[in-house]
């Protein structure tokens, strides 16, 4: 028997731990944190520590253990290899670059990480730290990170509107914007290296911990991201299917208008799909609805799915 949906409860990361986070999540879609300056809502999680839950409040790995390939798909191998968010920044991320596989591996025994984030929401005039200035070399990014505040004239800000999708590969000098709420896909990893913080100190006056040693090891100067160009992959009666990205870690595709609209399990493969209005999932014999901002995991010996709503993400990993 094929494996029904499993829609799937956040862990929250929020408070001290992400003192840049706000209310948006709970203002945009009624999402309920249980604290206060919730910067990051986990809706597919298998890190340790803060891993996403079914109904019954099992894990995702231990949903993973039970199942085996029939949940992840007979193309995709250990560790699990997806990790979706969403983040509200009521204040500016700090200043991060991300190490590629190899480098994480040889540091931390960790994949690397290669994310994309897909605006949901942005205040008027919010931008995007997106790569480095053009002409700006690493010898010039590690005098400025030395001295400090002197980062901020290197950085390449972009402007940015709601509906718009960055691919941001490793090696990216990248940071997310106060008033931006969005949607990020990315490696399951947790390897982060801060370059810079805005200058930011805690009640004490401490600012929070750099990685220049790292961060500069592993960034790659030429790096700058543009907004991806979405594709139609089809579109009809039932609901229109765009391809967001497709890179070598996953893909990203966005459901709009969904009255029907036919998704087929992939026996290589999961998927996890993300409401962003109120959804119902149909299949034979059963039914899920879902509210706006949550993720339902779509099992690769899943059923054929109908897929009714105004709007979704559609996440799956790339087969090994």
């Amino acid at each position: 028997m094929a494996i029904k949906p499993i829609l799937m409860h956040p862990a929250w990361r929020q408070g001290d731990l992400t003192p840049w986070g706000g209310e948006r999540l709970r203002a945009l879609y009624g999402k309920n944190p249980p604290g206060d300056r919730a910067g990051e809502s986990l809706e597919l999680s298998a890190i340790p520590g803060l891993e996403s839950r079914d109904e019954a409040g099992k894990t995702l790995t231990e949903l993973i253990s039970q199942l085996g390939s029939r949940l992840t798909g007979s193309g995709v191998g250990a560790p699990f290899p997806l990790l979706i968010k969403l983040i509200d920044a009521r204040e500016r991320l700090s200043v991060q670059v991300h190490p590629d596989d190899a480098y994480a591996k040889e540091r931390h025994g960790k994949l690397g990480k290669n994310e994309a984030w897909h605006i949901l929401d942005a205040q008027p005039g919010t931008r995007l730290v997106l790569g480095l200035r053009e002409g700006t070399g690493i010898k010039q990014l590690e005098a400025a990170a030395l001295r400090g505040a002197a980062t901020e004239g290197l950085l390449r800000e972009v402007a940015v509107r709601a509906g718009e999708t960055y691919y941001i590969p490793a090696g990216t000098v990248h940071a997310i914007g106060g008033g931006i709420t969005l949607y990020e896909i990315q490696q399951s990893s947790d390897v982060t290296y801060r370059l810079y913080d805005w200058g930011r100190v805690d009640a004490r006056g401490q600012g929070r911990e750099l990685h220049l040693q790292d961060s500069l090891a592993v960034a790659k100067p030429g790096s700058r991201p543009d907004a991806a160009r979405p594709v139609t992959l089809s579109k009809d009666a039932t609901g229109a299917r765009e391809r967001l990205l497709d890179t070598p870690y996953f893909q990203l595709d966005r459901l709009v208008g969904c009255d029907g609209l036919r998704l087929a399990p992939d026996l290589e493969r999961f998927s996890a799909l993300t409401a962003f209005a109120p959804m119902r999932l149909r299949w034979l014999g059963g039914e899920m609805h879902l509210k706006a901002a949550q993720t339902a995991l779509l099992p690769a010996d899943g059923y054929p799915l109908e897929v009714y709503g105004e709007a979704a993400l559609l996440a799956s990993p790339a087969v090994r």
